[in-house]
């Protein structure tokens, strides 16, 4: 397990290293500091998301639930009296905590109907926040206190997040348990069989990525100094994710790093250009990654190494010894 962790996550700290100097290279360069807070929050959230989405094959729409959980959790303590950063662990219990809830029954189901339960949790979750005027400031939102700190301090911490969670889906994914959710995807019953506690697993990983969402949503609460339900609880919040993963490569360790890069970048240049034409663009980036590339980049790549070197591709051996004879 150590040999295979190695490689990546020393990979990762040098990567994270050399991003961690930005904030004290360029100090005032607020719209370089903002996108890679962004970036890296999506980072964060890709992988974290796919230890479900990715390792055990369990397609949530419903992650806008956790991320906007965290993001009120901390408004509300900071509202109370907490500093930001100590709400942070507590967004993510929360966030844990329901996701225990609601995954209990949800995971019973298997494929489109579990996908399609989420997306009802996350509707609920949205119009009940509306509703609780009291509580969560309803169609008005809840203004949060402006002294909040620096833009390199909140890059810091967004790159953190990310590099946490970039370290737990590399544990997962070497561990007997990560092991277990692959098995689960690949045939829930034969892992069963094996004795695999299906149920279990699947639950501890629906808690672990929505604990880091969770927290996720917590940092971005404080950094907007604003919720409102329709931000935090909103669909697109959760079609992210699933594109991020999607367009990285389902499974994949680096798969939702990359493919967070790219999807912001893409949000981005859409939502600054043609603000109501990016919801149609990711209806459409979902149809032409699942009917073509389905494995995302990590498979693309994959595909084009095979292509450029196919000495070192499997079956080479024979190729060759064909061909002398």
């Amino acid at each position: 397990m150590l040999t295979s962790l190695r490689a990546p996550l020393l990979l990762a700290a040098a990567l994270a290293a050399g991003l961690a100097a930005l904030p004290f290279l360029a100090p005032h360069d607020i719209t370089l500091l903002n996108l890679g807070f962004l970036t890296f929050l999506y980072v964060a959230q890709g992988v974290a998301w796919n230890i479900l989405g990715g390792f055990a094959g369990y397609i949530s729409f419903g992650y806008a639930a956790f991320f906007g959980l965290g993001a009120y959790t901390t408004a509300l303590l900071w509202l109370g009296g907490w500093t930001p950063a100590l709400t942070y662990p507590v967004a993510g219990l929360a966030a844990a905590a329901f996701s225990l809830v609601v995954g209990v029954p949800t995971l019973r189901l298997v494929g489109p109907y579990f996908s399609i339960a989420t997306i009802g949790v996350g509707e609920a979750m949205r119009i009940l926040m509306l509703n609780l005027d009291r509580i969560t400031g309803g169609a008005s939102g809840l203004n949060l206190p402006t002294a909040v700190p620096s833009k390199g301090w909140f890059y810091l911490m967004a790159l953190l997040f990310a590099g946490l969670s970039f370290a737990t889906a590399a544990v997962v994914r070497a561990s007997q348990f990560g092991l277990g959710l692959m098995a689960l995807r690949l045939d829930l019953e034969a892992a069963e069989g094996l004795g695999v506690p299906t149920a279990l697993f699947k639950n501890i990983a629906h808690a672990l990525s929505a604990f880091i969402v969770g927290a996720c949503g917590g940092l971005y609460a404080t950094y907007l100094q604003f919720v409102h339900p329709d931000t935090v609880f909103g669909f697109t919040a959760s079609i992210s994710l699933v594109l991020i993963a999607l367009i990285g490569g389902l499974g994949t360790l680096w798969g939702p790093v990359v493919g967070a890069v790219i999807f912001y970048a893409v949000q981005d240049y859409l939502q600054t250009r043609y603000p109501t034409f990016h919801l149609l663009a990711y209806g459409v980036l979902l149809i032409l990654i699942l009917l073509f590339e389905p494995r995302g980049l990590a498979g693309l790549a994959a595909r084009l190494r095979r292509t450029v070197f196919p000495a070192a591709g499997p079956g080479a051996a024979e190729a060759r010894a064909g061909r002398a004879r």
